[in-house]
């Protein structure tokens, strides 16, 4: 069996603890890293949705007012005749 000495069971220790150490670091930074980008497309959805909407009301606006348009030519129409 290897036979450490106390330095070098320190530094190993030392060693160790730096590994974890670096380990719990980089994993915290990729889940911080998840949860930004997590929230940026809950964003960028919520954003897109509400472009959606406006843009469904715009469409039903139109429709209304070329309804009208059309509705009151047929008026006109049936009036001249």
């Amino acid at each position: 069996m290897l036979s450490l000495s106390d330095t070098e069971e320190i530094l190993a220790i030392l060693l160790a603890v730096a590994i974890i150490m670096g380990f719990v670091f980089s994993t915290y930074k990729e889940i911080q890293s998840t949860v930004a980008e997590e929230k940026a497309k809950l964003k960028e959805k919520k954003e897109t949705e509400a472009k959606v909407k406006t843009l469904i009301q715009y469409l039903d606006a139109k429709k209304e007012l070329i309804d009208a348009v059309n509705e009151a030519q047929k008026k006109s129409e049936d009036s001249k005749n």
